[in-house]
């Protein structure tokens, strides 16, 4: 380590150990408030809604594999429906654990049976911070959480575009997107799934990156893939041609319908859980078609509308609810399942807090597998705000302590210290304490603990405010990973040559 980043470490702190790689897992069960009878009585409707009603899958090609495997597909409605009994035998092929690797072979991620993995926020199209107000993204704003992402041992996979660049051109920043998750960090990458040609470009760029070759990839995977339906009941043709690309390379994928209740969903939580589960086993199906045994993660993004606007309601009971029965209905069909980190509030303050805090209560304890939009969601998913992103390594930070319960031993116990204190005295000065105060709570990474009369000599900052900092120091401090300097130059040249060709495509 140079004098330089020595430095950098020393000035932020506690930001400085968010460099190790960290393996997550669940250390209890999971809350279950779904009976046997109830679950059955979902999946039985979840079946009658893709046999009855079926789904619009807006891709031809979709269309043909699926007919292939077996279902009935109306080609004039683009209607495809979706036999019981054949969806439950592609569905058993889909495996109960999906893994992606880095660039690092350290940094493998693994999800489901009990591992769990996060990501950033992923698509706003506007961010936000204290100093800049709200705004259109940027390419800086992107990799500006590329970074923050980077550096956090929370933080697993890559990108999710994080905020939309909004001053690149629309149809080829995406590969500027991918050439900053090579660039930036050695961990997975999240692509997009928007078409057959972002898909195409993607993998040609990890077999760049990692030097391998399409059946390699395919060996051991690379990619976390998220992506939705159109609910209710649609499948759009460029989603369909994003996710038919990447299942041939066997890399996971995971279909989320938005089973907004009362919106795009019934209007009930039972209701959103049926059509929820219909949309996602539908697309499992289509994966399992093109690739048998390549891997599926169970979307689940149930929340309610506010009846009043009409908008998303976010970190509610509902929500929590939601999470834990998708939970509960992804081990009923033996697949890893997706949740998230959200809340609707339009400021990072006490409601998105609050509601991140259900949101993320809701996945912890239904277990989620991965969670996408894990840091940095603001005002329904619009914003991408640098403090938000703070205060949700915070938050990340104690849910995943609270998965590595304190030991009960006699050494921990400390009943010498007991005896040496007495009554009346104090543990601070204690051979127990001391041994224990650099490891024995949670380190904070914003919470100031401080009194009063500390707080205030140091400025009154709020969470907020202390987030603020907490961000600039870690962006300050971040350096790259040792890359290897001909593949960058290999993938600069495949952007270079990708842009040209989609702008003459254009053009003509």
């Amino acid at each position: 380590m140079n004098d330089t980043s020595r430095r950098r470490r020393q000035r932020t702190g506690s930001v400085a150990v968010q460099r190790r790689w960290r393996k997550l897992r669940y250390a209890f069960a999971p809350i279950e408030p779904m009976s046997p009878n109830e679950i059955e009585l979902v999946h039985r409707s979840a079946m009658s809604v893709l046999e009855e009603i079926g789904m619009r899958i807006q891709d031809g090609q979709a269309r043909s594999i699926l007919r292939d495997a077996g279902f009935r597909v109306d080609e004039p409605a683009e209607h495809v429906f979706f036999d019981a009994e054949r969806v439950m035998e592609l569905v058993a092929k889909a495996p109960s654990i999906a893994t992606v690797r880095g660039l690092d072979p350290a940094k493998r991620v693994v999800m489901g049976k009990g591992h769990f993995a996060l990501t950033a926020v992923g698509g706003p199209p506007f961010v936000s911070d204290l100093e800049n107000g709200r705004r259109y993204g940027t390419f800086e704003d992107q990799t500006n959480f590329l970074k923050l992402t980077a550096q956090s041992d929370l933080l697993q996979i890559m990108g999710g575009t994080c905020v939309e660049a909004s001053d690149l051109p629309a149809e080829t920043r995406y590969l500027d997107y991918y050439l900053a998750c090579c660039s930036l960090s050695d961990k997975p990458w999240k692509p997009l799934t928007i078409g057959h040609h972002r898909a195409r470009d993607a993998i040609e760029m990890a077999k760049l990156w990692y030097g391998e070759t399409e059946d390699q990839l395919a060996a051991d995977p690379v990619f976390f893939l998220n992506t939705n339906t159109n609910t209710p009941l649609v499948l759009d043709r460029d989603i369909a041609q994003g996710v038919i690309e990447y299942a041939r390379l066997g890399q996971p994928i995971t279909v989320t319908p938005f089973a907004l209740a009362g919106a795009m969903a019934p209007a009930s939580v039972a209701g959103a859980l049926v059509l929820q589960t219909a949309e996602t086993l539908a697309c499992c199906a289509l994966v399992q078609s093109v690739r048998p045994g390549a891997p599926y993660i169970y979307g689940a993004f149930i929340c309610n509308a506010d009846m009043r606007t009409g908008s998303p309601a976010f970190g509610t009971p509902e929500y929590t609810f939601g999470a834990q029965a998708s939970g509960q209905m992804a081990r009923f069909y033996g697949l890893p399942w997706r949740s998230s980190n959200v809340n609707a509030s339009n400021a990072p303050d006490a409601q998105a807090a609050y509601e991140s805090m259900m949101s993320l209560w809701g996945a912890m304890t239904g277990q989620a597998s991965v969670f996408n939009h894990g840091a940095g969601w603001l005002e329904g998913g619009l914003v991408g705000s640098y403090e938000k992103f703070i205060l949700d390594l915070e938050m990340l930070g104690m849910m995943v302590a609270c998965q590595t319960p304190p030991a009960i031993t006699e050494a921990e116990i400390g009943m010498e210290s007991i005896r040496e204190v007495g009554p009346g005295g104090h543990f601070f000065g204690t051979g127990h304490t001391m041994e224990r105060y650099k490891t024995a709570f949670y380190a904070p990474l914003v919470s100031d603990w401080s009194n009063f009369e500390n707080w205030q000599d140091r400025g009154s900052l709020n969470a907020t405010q202390r987030a603020a900092k907490v961000c600039k120091d870690m962006l300050a401090a971040y350096e790259p990973p040792p890359l290897d300097p001909a593949k960058i130059e290999a993938l600069e040249d495949f952007v270079a040559r990708r842009k040209r060709e989609i702008v003459a495509a254009r053009d003509l």
